[in-house]
Protein backbone atom coordinates (compact mmCIF):
# COMPACT_ATOMS: atom_id res chain seq x y z
CA UNK A 1 0.00 0.00 0.00
CA UNK A 2 1.10 3.57 -1.00
CA UNK A 3 1.04 6.15 2.05
CA UNK A 4 2.04 10.02 1.70
CA UNK A 5 3.28 11.53 4.83
CA UNK A 6 2.68 14.41 5.63
CA UNK A 7 4.90 16.55 7.82
CA UNK A 8 3.51 19.40 9.47
CA UNK A 9 7.02 21.12 10.17
CA UNK A 10 9.00 22.82 7.68
CA UNK A 11 12.12 22.93 8.70
CA UNK A 12 14.30 20.67 7.02
CA UNK A 13 15.86 19.98 10.39
CA UNK A 14 12.66 19.24 12.49
CA UNK A 15 12.10 16.82 15.22
CA UNK A 16 8.84 15.95 13.20
CA UNK A 17 10.40 15.80 10.06
CA UNK A 18 13.18 13.25 11.93
CA UNK A 19 10.50 11.26 13.44
CA UNK A 20 8.32 10.71 9.97
CA UNK A 21 11.81 9.54 8.31
CA UNK A 22 12.17 6.93 11.31
CA UNK A 23 8.54 6.19 11.05
CA UNK A 24 8.96 5.68 7.65
CA UNK A 25 12.37 3.28 8.21
CA UNK A 26 9.48 1.13 10.68
CA UNK A 27 6.73 0.67 8.54
CA UNK A 28 6.15 -3.04 7.72
CA UNK A 29 7.00 -4.30 4.19
CA UNK A 30 3.43 -3.86 2.95
CA UNK A 31 4.07 -0.32 3.20
CA UNK A 32 5.98 2.20 0.68
CA UNK A 33 5.86 5.58 2.75
CA UNK A 34 7.00 8.79 0.48
CA UNK A 35 6.88 12.47 2.44
CA UNK A 36 4.82 14.67 0.18
CA UNK A 37 6.13 18.06 0.69
CA UNK A 38 3.36 20.95 1.49
CA UNK A 39 5.52 24.18 2.32
CA UNK A 40 5.21 25.08 -1.60
CA UNK A 41 1.25 25.24 -1.75
CA UNK A 42 0.23 28.40 -2.61
CA UNK A 43 -2.54 29.58 0.30
CA UNK A 44 -6.31 28.14 -1.01
CA UNK A 45 -7.77 30.87 -2.69
CA UNK A 46 -11.22 30.25 -4.35
CA UNK A 47 -10.23 32.76 -6.73
CA UNK A 48 -7.02 30.71 -8.28
CA UNK A 49 -10.06 27.77 -8.67
CA UNK A 50 -12.06 29.39 -11.54
CA UNK A 51 -12.96 27.12 -14.22
CA UNK A 52 -11.77 29.23 -16.50
CA UNK A 53 -8.37 29.05 -15.40
CA UNK A 54 -6.19 26.05 -14.64
CA UNK A 55 -5.83 26.61 -10.63
CA UNK A 56 -1.81 26.84 -9.77
CA UNK A 57 -0.31 23.40 -10.75
CA UNK A 58 1.29 22.78 -7.04
CA UNK A 59 -2.21 22.31 -6.45
CA UNK A 60 -2.60 19.51 -8.78
CA UNK A 61 0.44 17.80 -8.52
CA UNK A 62 -0.35 17.64 -4.40
CA UNK A 63 -3.99 16.32 -5.04
CA UNK A 64 -3.16 13.96 -7.38
CA UNK A 65 -0.11 12.48 -4.91
CA UNK A 66 -3.08 12.23 -2.65
CA UNK A 67 -5.64 10.97 -4.76
CA UNK A 68 -3.31 8.56 -5.61
CA UNK A 69 -1.71 7.24 -1.76
CA UNK A 70 -3.94 4.55 -0.47
CA UNK A 71 -3.43 5.91 3.00
CA UNK A 72 -2.08 9.51 4.85
CA UNK A 73 0.69 9.73 7.81
CA UNK A 74 0.39 12.95 9.44
CA UNK A 75 3.37 13.77 11.17
CA UNK A 76 3.06 16.90 13.05
CA UNK A 77 4.26 20.03 15.95
CA UNK A 78 1.54 21.66 18.20
CA UNK A 79 1.45 25.51 16.93
CA UNK A 80 -0.50 27.59 19.88
CA UNK A 81 -2.97 24.53 20.24
CA UNK A 82 -3.35 23.94 16.62
CA UNK A 83 -1.53 22.30 13.34
CA UNK A 84 0.90 24.48 11.52
CA UNK A 85 -0.32 27.05 8.84
CA UNK A 86 1.21 24.53 6.19
CA UNK A 87 -0.88 21.65 6.91
CA UNK A 88 -3.87 23.29 7.59
CA UNK A 89 -3.91 24.72 4.03
CA UNK A 90 -2.72 21.38 2.61
CA UNK A 91 -6.46 20.06 3.74
CA UNK A 92 -7.69 23.30 2.53
CA UNK A 93 -6.12 22.48 -0.78
CA UNK A 94 -6.82 18.83 -1.34
CA UNK A 95 -10.63 19.39 -0.09
CA UNK A 96 -11.38 21.77 -3.20
CA UNK A 97 -12.80 22.73 -5.38
CA UNK A 98 -16.42 20.95 -3.52
CA UNK A 99 -17.51 17.88 -4.33
CA UNK A 100 -13.54 16.60 -5.32
CA UNK A 101 -11.46 16.17 -2.36
CA UNK A 102 -8.92 14.23 -2.46
CA UNK A 103 -9.42 13.21 1.32
CA UNK A 104 -13.10 11.74 1.27
CA UNK A 105 -12.66 7.82 2.74
CA UNK A 106 -8.58 7.91 2.80
CA UNK A 107 -7.44 5.63 5.93
CA UNK A 108 -5.06 8.42 8.28
CA UNK A 109 -3.00 8.24 11.32
CA UNK A 110 -1.52 11.02 13.53
CA UNK A 111 1.61 11.15 14.90
CA UNK A 112 2.53 14.93 17.11
CA UNK A 113 4.81 15.51 18.75
CA UNK A 114 6.57 18.08 21.19
CA UNK A 115 9.64 18.98 23.05
CA UNK A 116 7.28 19.97 25.41
CA UNK A 117 5.32 17.54 28.19
CA UNK A 118 1.71 16.75 26.64
CA UNK A 119 3.44 15.72 23.03
CA UNK A 120 0.98 17.92 20.55
CA UNK A 121 -1.70 16.46 22.39
CA UNK A 122 -3.78 20.11 20.79
CA UNK A 123 -2.56 19.83 17.22
CA UNK A 124 -3.66 15.94 17.10
CA UNK A 125 -6.88 16.97 18.41
CA UNK A 126 -7.77 19.69 16.23
CA UNK A 127 -6.27 18.01 13.13
CA UNK A 128 -8.43 14.93 14.20
CA UNK A 129 -11.49 17.38 14.40
CA UNK A 130 -11.02 18.45 10.09
CA UNK A 131 -10.32 15.21 9.45
CA UNK A 132 -13.76 13.98 10.93
CA UNK A 133 -15.07 16.90 8.13
CA UNK A 134 -13.22 15.30 5.54
CA UNK A 135 -14.50 11.83 5.83
CA UNK A 136 -11.14 10.97 6.29
CA UNK A 137 -11.52 7.49 9.09
CA UNK A 138 -8.39 7.97 11.55
CA UNK A 139 -7.22 5.63 13.40
CA UNK A 140 -8.08 5.95 17.00
CA UNK A 141 -5.98 3.13 18.80
CA UNK A 142 -2.86 3.56 19.43
CA UNK A 143 -2.50 7.13 19.89
CA UNK A 144 0.62 8.81 19.35
CA UNK A 145 1.70 11.96 21.15
CA UNK A 146 5.35 12.30 21.73
CA UNK A 147 6.49 14.56 24.48
CA UNK A 148 10.03 15.45 24.93
CA UNK A 149 10.33 14.36 21.46
CA UNK A 150 14.13 16.53 21.23
CA UNK A 151 15.13 13.18 23.76
CA UNK A 152 13.51 10.56 21.65
CA UNK A 153 16.23 11.30 19.16
CA UNK A 154 20.11 11.18 18.96
CA UNK A 155 22.66 13.61 17.24
CA UNK A 156 21.99 11.81 13.90
CA UNK A 157 17.96 11.86 13.97
CA UNK A 158 17.85 8.57 14.86
CA UNK A 159 15.62 7.02 17.78
CA UNK A 160 17.47 7.22 21.06
CA UNK A 161 16.07 3.66 22.68
CA UNK A 162 14.52 0.41 22.66
CA UNK A 163 11.20 1.92 24.10
CA UNK A 164 10.24 4.30 21.85
CA UNK A 165 11.30 2.35 18.58
CA UNK A 166 9.39 -0.76 20.05
CA UNK A 167 6.12 1.82 19.95
CA UNK A 168 6.51 3.76 16.89
CA UNK A 169 7.22 0.31 15.64
CA UNK A 170 3.79 -1.43 16.45
CA UNK A 171 2.03 2.11 15.48
CA UNK A 172 3.20 1.65 12.31
CA UNK A 173 1.53 -2.15 12.18
CA UNK A 174 -1.01 -1.23 14.03
CA UNK A 175 -1.37 1.79 10.95
CA UNK A 176 -0.83 -0.72 8.38
CA UNK A 177 -4.08 -3.30 10.21
CA UNK A 178 -6.27 0.00 9.83
CA UNK A 179 -5.68 0.51 6.39
CA UNK A 180 -6.31 -2.90 5.63
CA UNK A 181 -9.66 -3.07 7.45
CA UNK A 182 -10.90 0.06 6.19
CA UNK A 183 -9.57 -0.61 2.47
CA UNK A 184 -11.33 -4.19 2.74
CA UNK A 185 -14.35 -2.32 4.57
CA UNK A 186 -14.68 -0.04 1.36
CA UNK A 187 -14.49 -3.33 -0.86
CA UNK A 188 -17.58 -5.12 0.51
CA UNK A 189 -19.45 -1.47 0.27
CA UNK A 190 -19.07 -1.32 -3.14
CA UNK A 191 -19.09 -4.87 -4.11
Amino acid sequence: MNVSVLVGSLRKASLNRMLANELISLAPSSMRLEVVEIGHLPFYNEDLERVIDPPPAEWTTFRGCIKAADAVLFVTPEYNRSVPAALKNALDVGSRPYGGSVWDRKPAAIVSSSPGAIGGFGANHHLRQSLVFLNVPTMQQPEAYLGHADKLLDEHGKLAGDGIHKLLQGFMQAFANWVETIRSRDRQIAG
